[in-house]
């Protein structure tokens, strides 16, 4: 092993690699990152056994030890890339399956990217709920800075949102080898202005942020009530978008609904395009769950299709969501099965006093998603400023029902449906009351519909 430094390879050894672990790992045990049983069975007794400029193979001694670890992969990569300030990858390997005595060259340091190697679009799995915003990612990546810039992705927690963002990222990097490529989150941007600003490097800082071809910023609403940082970022991003560097940016929420922003910030982000991606619906979820078993070089048949079509029915509201569901009844079925194919009753033993379906309580989300299931829109139509008659109609039976079953106030409903006023909302609740007592047709959906949120 060798660390290349100022063009002078100097030898790196297995000492090196060993601290190298124990600090990841003291950083994972600390941080609570993974549970304290799982890490002191799994995580302890394994080897970083070569590392070179993208990737890190970690060695364990049983094929339990690889599972769990190869399900933890994206963890052990950011704490590699956090403590090698550069973004590396891992590989887990059992001991019989690499040569202990292989080297591999560190190179020398490149430019920060922060990116994640295999968010890719390959990757990522399409449907109806991302169809759009993938294809405006892929076209910011394709000709950066020539369409819709600045590209605004908004949507729930774990819908996909950082996976595109490093997408964007990592092809650039593989088309565009000269462009320089940043992703941020907006945390981290707010760190490093107060620090800059500590120290007297604000400069430095903006000049380094100016010198980027393509700059990704995720979870912009964490700016909100930033003054400082507003200020920086709006010098940052106005230099960026008028000499044709691409920026891309997500958010919970669509701009215009993002609170504690500065309006001239507002009107920048809804300058270029601004798309949406909600919830998987049970199809994509049923690909995600496959795709994430071939990534963990799982066995196709492992899983019985009743099982994966379960998780996809009931643990579809995030990505993320389904990813713990599958984890958890494989680690179940290790502990615990006794068959070698996990099948139904397996499953559900696994998630036996878990708390992981919150499908099972009415609350606003869940009322939206059967509304527009049941009408075949999706969430982020719902909620969206179409007046297109179905959506329109299917948007006053949501906000109906959500008075009726959860009682909540006008003005709480109107924050569910894209910030309506309250009195939009009760508009919708009083046309549907009446339109009851006549239409037959509205009144058998709505009985429909009803029956669902059981």
């Amino acid at each position: 092993m060798y660390l290349q430094f100022s063009g002078v390879y100097m030898s790196l050894s297995q000492v090196y690699l060993d601290d190298l672990w124990s600090k990841c790992l003291n950083h994972i045990k600390t941080n609570n990152l993974i549970e304290s049983i799982v890490f002191n069975q799994y995580f302890e007794d394994t080897f970083l056994t070569s590392l070179n400029d993208t990737k890190a193979n970690v060695v364990v001694k049983t094929k339990l030890h690889k599972v769990i670890l190869t399900q933890n992969e994206t963890l052990i990569s950011e704490v590699l890339s956090k403590f090698l300030n550069k973004n590396i990858g891992c590989s887990i390997f059992l001991e019989n399956e690499v040569d202990s005595n292989s080297t591999t060259p560190i190179i020398s340091d490149q430019y920060s990217t922060n990116l994640i190697p295999h968010y890719t679009f390959d990757s990522f799995i399409e449907g109806s709920s991302n169809k759009e915003s993938r294809s405006a990612a892929i076209a910011c990546a394709y000709m950066p800075g020539k369409f819709y810039n600045p590209l605004f992705i908004y949507g729930n927690s774990g819908l996909g949102k950082t996976h595109l963002l490093n997408a964007i990222g990592n092809y650039v990097l593989t088309h565009y080898p000269d462009k320089k490529v940043h992703y941020t989150t907006s945390t981290d941007f707010v760190s490093k202005v107060v620090s800059s600003i500590k120290n007297n490097t604000i400069e430095d800082f903006k000049r380094d942020l100016l010198n980027v071809d393509v700059l990704l910023m995720d979870d912009v609403q964490f700016l909100a009530g930033k003054e400082k940082s507003h200020e920086i970022f709006f010098h940052i991003f106005n230099d960026l978008v008028n000499h044709k560097k691409q920026i891309v940016i997500t958010s919970d929420r669509h701009p215009h609904e993002i609170k504690g922003l500065e309006d001239r910030l507002i009107s920048r982000f809804s300058s270029g395009l601004s798309v949406g991606v909600d919830s998987p619906e049970f199809e994509t979820a049923v690909a995600i769950l496959k795709s994430k078993m071939e990534h963990q070089s799982l066995e196709p048949d492992l899983v019985d299709d009743e099982v994966i079509n379960y998780i996809a029915r009931d643990f579809s509201s995030d990505i993320r969501k389904l990813e713990g569901a599958l984890n958890r009844i494989i680690f179940y079925s290790i502990n615990f099965g006794q068959n070698r194919q996990i099948d139904l009753k397996t499953a559900v033993s696994a998630f036996k006093g878990q708390s992981y379906n919150d499908k099972n309580e009415l609350n606003a989300n869940k009322i939206k998603r059967i509304v527009s299931d049941y009408y075949g829109l999706t969430r982020q139509q719902l909620v969206s400023k179409s007046r297109t008659k179905n959506i329109s109609n299917a948007r006053h039976i949501a906000m109906y029902l959500c008075r009726k079953h959860l009682d909540l106030p006008f003005t709480k409903i109107g924050d569910e449906f894209g910030n309506r006023d309250h009195s939009t909302v009760m508009s919708s609740c009083e046309k549907i009351d009446k339109l009851l007592k006549v239409d037959f047709t509205l009144s058998s959906a709505i009985t429909d519909i009803e029956k669902q949120f059981k």
